[in-house]
């Protein structure tokens, strides 16, 4: 009795179950009728209530349940028949034909995503570590001009340079004595020369090494310039005239040589060898920083021609130096620092100019550069200051124990502007006791007084196309008498014209040709004259 009535309520359970399964089915097919549930929830929905109403049919109707089934009789027919039904039902309606439940697929696809999103970052972690070893040196993106870069951890070695090389040929039309002149023909000479030179850059190997720590940022810069025609010993070293014999050899020029310390809210700070302030931006917009313009000594070429220097402005000059550079505010920005004196110097020669070699007080000079942008228009206009005591001044009429000295003061300003293809220069200095043509040469007469000097120059260049530029420039240098003085020989103005075009073949090589005419008169009326015609190539990455 009792076992009957067990059975009886097993089989109610059932019964009732199948009705609920039945049931819910049916609620799914109306709500998906009704437009509730989408075809993917729906057939999600189905296919997770079958999988828990029947755990041991889950299996396609081939799968080791339907055996299992078999194995069991036919007292579970009924129910693994309206389990086939059911699942059948679902696939009409779209469910998944694999029982396997959806939402088991999407975590698995969810976990196996999250797997690749941390293998994705681990190797990001790793490739950043990699980067920032300092074991590895890898180069930097190049960009044409600005050298080579090897980053070094947090070390950056950057490798820059030029080499260039011209056919020059001067004729001194006219030559006569001008004490301190700068063209050929100002020591009287008449002939004409041939050569295979350097322009007014030498060759230059630069290597800037730079890194950033404790918020400092730091470099370190060494500039090698040598020439390709022999040296030979001089007062100027390197750039002395050549020695055009057999079995020589080129001179170096070790012009830079300097470290920087610094960062864009505090300024820079630079102590060492670098060019000076004052007259530096003349010398870098000059067009015949690329080119030859007045030759000097091209019989025996050194290192460098002249350039526009001495017809325009006074060399800049690399010295010795402790400096601060602003940080740039709105485009402006101020420069000053302490420098090495240098002597006076007698460039005319026989006595006509005063010299000194005793300082007790460094040179002193500063520059402000204001750089800005309207439209196509771009610009920079600047001007600077040197100031300079040259102590125990001596001369063939002036003994050093007279203690005669004497305060070298000069100023310059100038522009440069750029408007599409267009660009323009206008530069003009002013000194007393500055000399001309280098720093202090001739710049106190022989009896312990100043002479006043003044220059300029004006550029203007076209770029025809993206490798054709067109470039025409004048420049005067003009140095005045003492008070008293009379030196007829002693120069009184260098003057020169030039007109160069240079083309572009690649991001690296230019070619150029040039021709230039330079004039040096003295007070008593004489002139020198010459002309010289250049060709030749440059190369700078």
């Amino acid at each position: 009795m009792l076992t009957a009535t067990v059975l009886a309520g097993l089989s109610a359970m059932t019964c009732s179950q199948a009705a609920r399964a039945d049931d819910y089915t049916d609620l799914l097919d109306i709500l998906r009728a009704k437009g509730s549930l989408t075809k993917g929830e729906y057939g999600t929905l189905l296919t997770k209530h079958l999988h828990h109403s029947h755990p041991s049919l889950d299996r396609d109707d081939d799968g080791p349940a339907r055996s299992a089934r078999g194995a069991r009789g036919t007292s579970e027919s009924g129910t693994g028949t309206r389990y086939a039904a059911d699942m059948r039902h679902a696939r009409t309606h779209d469910a998944s034909p694999d029982v396997t439940p959806v939402f088991v697929d999407a975590r698995d696809a969810a976990n196996n995503a999250a797997a690749s999103a941390r293998s994705a970052h681990d190797s990001m972690l790793a490739a950043q570590q990699a980067v920032h070893d300092p074991g590895l040196v890898h180069v930097a993106k190049y960009v044409p001009g600005k050298g080579l870069t090897f980053q070094a951890g947090e070390i950056a070695i950057n490798l820059s340079g030029f080499v260039n090389g011209f056919y020059t040929y001067n004729s001194p039309s006219t030559g006569q004595t001008v004490a301190g002149g700068v063209s050929t023909g100002a020591g009287g000479n008449k002939f004409d020369a041939s050569a295979v030179r350097n322009g007014l850059l030498p060759a230059g190997l630069i290597t800037k090494i730079t890194t950033t720590q404790e918020g400092i940022d730091l470099a370190a810069v060494f500039g090698m310039y040598p020439g390709i025609d022999n040296a030979t010993n001089g007062a100027f070293n390197a750039n002395t005239g050549g020695s055009p014999v057999g079995l020589g050899t080129a001179g170096l020029d070790f012009r830079q040589i300097y470290i920087t310390a610094g960062n864009k809210k505090w300024g820079t700070f630079k102590v060492g060898r670098d060019i000076a302030l004052f007259g530096s931006d003349a010398i870098l917009f000059d067009a015949t920083l690329l080119s030859v313009g007045s030759t000097g000594s091209n019989a025996a070429p050194g290192n460098t021609s002249l350039g526009r220097i001495g017809v325009g402005y006074v060399y800049a000059d690399w010295i010795p130096q402790i400096s601060y550079a602003s940080p740039v505010w709105h485009g402006l920005q101020g420069s000053v620092g302490i420098f090495q004196p240098l002597d006076e110097f007698n460039f005319a020669g026989d006595g006509s100019s005063a010299t000194s070699t005793y300082h007790s007080s460094p040179m002193v000079q500063g520059k402000f550069s204001y750089d800005f942008t309207a439209g196509d228009l771009k610009g920079r206009i600047w001007a600077g200051f040197l100031a300079q005591h040259q102590q125990r001044l001596t001369s063939s009429i002036l003994a050093q124990s007279t203690g005669r000295g004497a305060t070298v003061e000069a100023g310059e300003i100038g522009t440069k502007l750029s408007y599409k293809g267009f660009e323009g220069v206008a530069y003009y200095y002013r000194g007393s006791g500055l000399g001309t043509t280098g720093l202090f040469f001739d710049g106190i007469a022989a009896d312990g007084r100043k002479r006043d000097s003044e220059g300029f120059y004006v550029q203007g260049a076209y770029s025809v196309t993206k490798r054709l530029r067109l470039v025409g420039s004048y420049g005067v240098s003009n140095l005045y008498q003492g008070p008293m003085e009379l030196d007829p020989d002693l120069v009184k103005r260098n003057e020169s014209e030039v007109g160069a075009l240079f083309y572009k073949i690649t991001d690296w090589l230019q070619l150029v040709g040039e021709y230039a005419h330079t004039e040096s008169s003295a007070h008593n009326g004489n002139k020198a004259k010459d002309n010289s015609a250049s060709g030749g190539a440059v190369l700078f990455f």
